[in-house]
């Protein structure tokens, strides 16, 4: 088939650029900036933020002392590739080249794509932190902080409101709450033919139960803080920051490494609470679950989400037993090896399934899934159930 010259030509281009190097046909324009953007993190030359201009030498370089210069570096990349490319690129650049350092900037941070992993970065980072760099780290923390908002807030809200009372109909439900066979069973006589569907007239749905204050169930979040685990610090106090907004739970967080952290009192800013953990240190689950029990009120109505890789620096042994009173004393545990994105955790496989053996649901889950976890642990629903049926692979209790 032959080829138009125009696609011959970008087809041309595109090896040229994923090629580098100097080739003289990308000395021109927009297309020679890629290029040298590319080469100075993934080719030879000498890195951006090296003196002694862009792209030319042999080499790795490292990023050099000019945040300037790596700010309009993150410009140029930002400019040619979509949001999840710059991201993928930035957090190469933190691992390649030493990019941390240079996010104690001000002008660095001006030109940074931010996503959760740059948050955590950026939280992990802020005692080294002058204070105008502080503030734009803030206002960049809550940028996301806001996205994420958006993004999960009403499907948590929708997910954790309340039980519902099954015993009790309504003729105005909330969509969530329709009882959709009654409701087509109402409506057969309103069935379109033309359509081949049934246009309801009337809904049939559940009331959902009124609940007093001392009747509410109590949500604790116990989150590991160790370098490991930022991404899923970030998540859970997004979550605990929204739940914490909702009038039918009782939630806390609590985050550790070898100190414990009642953030409880600032879930009202979600910003504050991130500004709050330590990213970073050694790990003592039992101590943190330990601290976690005695704040308990009324176990019959207790969840514990313990969100760690069960990588135990205290006393596994007394963790083990913990853990087993509590699920005796009718706390509902559930642990979270991760609570992230990509969902594929690193955690301790044989403490991992002395937990399982307790019968505690261990296993990881993404930020889009956890709301619906949520709703099956407060109606005490079989989540290891639920996790079969979306796809979760839990560990096994012989493992």
């Amino acid at each position: 088939m032959n080829e138009a010259p125009n696609d011959k030509g970008e087809r041309e281009r595109r090896w040229r650029l994923a090629v580098g190097g100097e080739d003289e046909a990308l000395q021109q324009g927009d297309d020679q900036r890629l290029s040298n953007a590319l080469t100075m993190l993934y080719g030879e030359g000498d890195g951006p933020g090296a003196s002694g201009g862009s792209g030319g030498g042999k080499g790795r370089g490292g990023l050099g002392r000019s945040a300037p210069s790596v700010a309009r570096w993150l410009g140029d990349i930002r400019q040619f590739f979509p949001t999840p490319v710059v991201q993928v690129v930035q957090r190469d650049a933190m691992e390649r080249l030493g990019l941390q350092q240079m996010l104690l900037e001000p002008e660095m941070l001006g030109a940074v794509e931010a996503d959760v992993n740059l948050v955590a970065t950026l939280v992990s980072l802020r005692n080294v932190m002058p204070a105008k760099t502080k503030a734009i780290a803030r206002e960049v923390i809550a940028k996301v902080v806001a996205q994420l908002m958006e993004r999960l807030e009403q499907k948590t809200a929708e997910a954790v409101r309340g039980a519902i009372d099954r015993r009790r109909r309504t003729g105005r439900p909330r969509f969530s709450d329709i009882d959709w066979p009654r409701t087509i069973q109402a409506n057969l006589r309103h069935y379109q033919p033309e359509h081949r569907t049934v246009v309801p007239e009337r809904l049939v749905g559940f009331m959902r139960r009124q609940r007093r204050l001392v009747d509410l169930d109590e949500v604790v979040l116990c989150v590991d803080q160790s370098g490991s685990m930022a991404p899923s610090v970030v998540y859970a106090s997004i979550f605990a920051a929204v739940m914490a907004s909702l009038p039918t739970v009782k939630t806390k967080l609590v985050c550790f490494d070898t100190a414990i952290l009642d953030l409880t009192e600032d879930l009202a800013d979600p910003v504050e609470v991130l500004f709050g953990v330590q990213l970073g240190g050694g790990t003592d689950i039992n101590q943190a679950v330990g601290y976690c029990e005695n704040r308990i009120e009324s176990p019959a109505k207790s969840h514990l989400i313990l969100i760690t890789d069960l990588y135990e620096g205290g006393d596994s042994e007394a963790l083990v037993a913990r853990l087993a009173r509590l699920v005796g004393s009718g706390v509902n545990v559930i642990v979270l090896l991760a609570l992230s994105d990509e969902g594929r955790p690193a955690y301790d496989p044989q403490l991992s399934g002395r937990v399982a053996s307790l019968g505690v649901p261990v296993f990881a889950c993404t930020p889009d899934q956890f709301p619906d976890l949520m709703a099956a642990a407060l109606k005490r629903e079989d989540v290891l159930a639920w996790a079969a049926k979306a796809d979760i692979k839990a560990i096994r209790s012989d493992a």
